[in-house]
C-alpha cells in the first residue's frame, strides 16, 4: 500500500472505532496478529477494543499526528470519555478525561499484522482525581 492509501485505510479503521463497529475489524485486522509485542488474534484485539467501550462508553480516538513509514504506521491520538466503569485502574467519578495515546501498526496485504499502543494513565489518573 502507499503512504496516500495506508492513510485512508487508517481514516476508515479509526471510523469503525468511533462507531464502535466491532465486528468491522475483520476489515482492518488480520486473523493472527501480534498484539503488543505477543502472537495474537483478532478476536482478542476485538476483545480489548470492547473492554474500552464497555467501561467508557462514550471512548473517542482522534488522531493528532499519523507519520507513514512503508508498511508500518506511528500514530498520536487524543482519547476522550467519560468513564462509567475503572479503567486503567481508575474509577469512575462522573468526570471526563482527554489522555494521549501512541500507536504503532504493521500493515501487510490490507490488514494489521502488529498491532501496539499505551495511553498517559497518569495524566488520566490526575484529572480523574476526586
Amino acid at each position: 500500500m502507499s503512504d496516500i492509501d495506508l492513510r485512508e485505510f487508517y481514516r476508515r479503521y479509526l471510523e469503525a472505532l468511533n462507531a464502535h463497529e466491532f465486528h468491522r475489524m475483520d476489515e482492518f485486522i488480520n486473523a493472527h496478529t501480534r498484539h503488543h509485542g505477543d502472537p495474537g488474534t483478532r478476536e482478542a484485539v476485538i476483545a480489548d477494543l470492547e473492554s474500552i467501550v464497555d467501561a467508557v462508553p462514550d471512548f473517542r480516538w482522534t488522531v493528532t499526528e499519523l507519520l507513514v513509514n512503508g508498511d508500518r504506521l506511528a500514530v498520536r491520538l487524543l482519547n476522550t470519555g467519560t468513564p462509567a466503569k475503572e479503567w486503567l485502574g481508575v474509577a469512575p467519578n462522573g468526570g471526563s478525561f482527554e489522555i494521549v495515546e501512541y500507536a504503532l501498526y504493521q500493515v501487510q496485504d490490507g490488514h494489521f499484522v502488529s498491532m501496539s499502543n499505551f495511553h498517559d494513565v497518569e495524566e488520566l489518573r490526575r484529572q480523574l482525581s476526586p
